[in-house]
């Protein structure tokens, strides 16, 4: 299907970049896996090849680019497993707040390094205590003289292990009213005495992405760290979420279109009674009606890309695509590692690797539940 968004330079862009994970990413993924995380060594191989932050201002090393190639790094990245996200909120999530909040002596700093990969970056939203309701976040940074004084935990944080470069919600007015508007977003660098990180978190799926805790103790952080305005950081926040909501409905649904089509192509090789699987109707029906649901998917998608690039403000359809499409995601692995059999559960296949790699995406970036309050608060509920 034509993507109106996407044209020949884009698709270069794609083999060029298909060829070089290919090389540095696919033979490695099971080890990545084994440990946890993704190596530095990768990040760096991925910034000399243009592949982290393509967006960002040529003066800082980047070319640029438009809105395609970051959904083409995306659906990339994704082929070679969701446990790349880390990548991809990196490229995506993180360093736009720096390009869009950070004063030029910010992005002079942090940039260069997020492009060429010698800087890793997170973003620490979550508390133990605190999920999507992020006016409630605990952490709280305190001005004191020309520094912030932060203290609290974060909880989840992807390249949490990894990063050199967190940007930290927290409070720097406890006592606001309304709650959100003592959150300010203060950016601390790995090192800072203080700032420790837990170990990696034995998660369910997505072992790649290196997942931890982080730990604030009397962290004195320079208060030319404060990104943008103080008191201002939940609205940043808001503007910031359409895209990474957005981002996580494009890995979805290629996410979905990768489970659909190895699962045809082990359907008709896999035989039983005396013919192939895809030779059943029950196994027919289902591929057709995934293959129906994911291409409605990837229409809506596409179309709100477009909108996205356009300006538009889409957050309500993007609330809805966000929810609707991971649990697609959902329903497709469950489908088709049934069509597997009993290899489908074993992790040789890959259908077994993406079945326990979906399941959080109900749950990041907003949980669908709050997806669904969003959608009905826009509706005038």
């Amino acid at each position: 299907m034509e993507r109106a968004y996407l044209h020949g330079e884009h698709e270069i862009f794609r083999r060029s970049l298909r060829k070089f994970l290919e090389k540095e990413a696919f033979p490695y993924y099971e080890q990545w896996e084994s440990e946890k995380q993704v190596p530095r060594s990768f990040w760096k191989k991925a910034g000399a090849q243009g592949y982290l932050c393509p967006w960002a201002d040529e003066k800082h090393g980047a070319f640029q680019a438009d809105f395609g190639y970051t959904v083409v790094l995306s659906e990339e990245f994704e082929r070679v497993g969701t446990g790349m996200v880390g990548v991809g909120l990196h490229n995506d999530i993180v360093m736009p707040y720096i390009a869009s909040y950070g004063t030029d002596a910010q992005k002079a700093a942090w940039m260069p390094g997020a492009i060429t990969g010698n800087l890793i970056s997170a973003i620490a939203m979550t508390e133990p205590g605190t999920g999507s309701d992020l006016a409630a976040v605990k952490t709280t940074a305190i001005k004191d003289g020309d520094e912030y004084i932060l203290n609290g935990e974060k909880s989840f944080i992807t390249n949490g292990h990894s990063a050199d470069l967190v940007v930290v919600v927290c409070k720097t007015n406890p006592k606001a009213q309304p709650a959100h508007k003592g959150i300010s977003l203060i950016v601390v660098e790995a090192g800072t005495p203080g700032f420790t990180k837990g170990k990696k978190l034995r998660k369910v799926g997505q072992h790649a992405n290196d997942t931890c805790e982080l730990i604030f103790e009397d962290v004195r952080v320079p208060a030319n760290n404060l990104l943008g305005e103080e008191g201002k950081g939940f609205y940043y926040l808001m503007a910031k979420l359409q895209q990474e909501r957005l981002m996580v409905a494009i890995q979805s649904i290629a996410a979905s279109e990768i489970m659909l089509d190895s699962t045809i192509e082990y359907v008709k090789q896999r035989k039983a009674f005396g013919r192939s699987i895809s030779q059943f109707q029950n196994t027919q029906f289902k591929l057709a009606e995934l293959k129906t649901e994911i291409q409605i998917g990837r229409t809506f998608i596409d179309r709100l890309i477009v909108d996205h690039v356009a300006g538009k403000d889409v957050v309500t359809e993007v609330s809805m695509a966000k929810w609707w499409t991971t649990d697609l995601a959902k329903k497709v692995a469950n489908e088709c590692m049934q069509l597997h059999g009993g290899y489908g559960y074993m992790e040789e296949y890959d259908i077994a690797r993406r079945y326990r790699d979906v399941a959080v995406s109900s749950i990041y970036a907003g949980s669908n539940e709050i997806m669904k309050v969003i959608i009905a608060k826009n509706m005038g509920l």
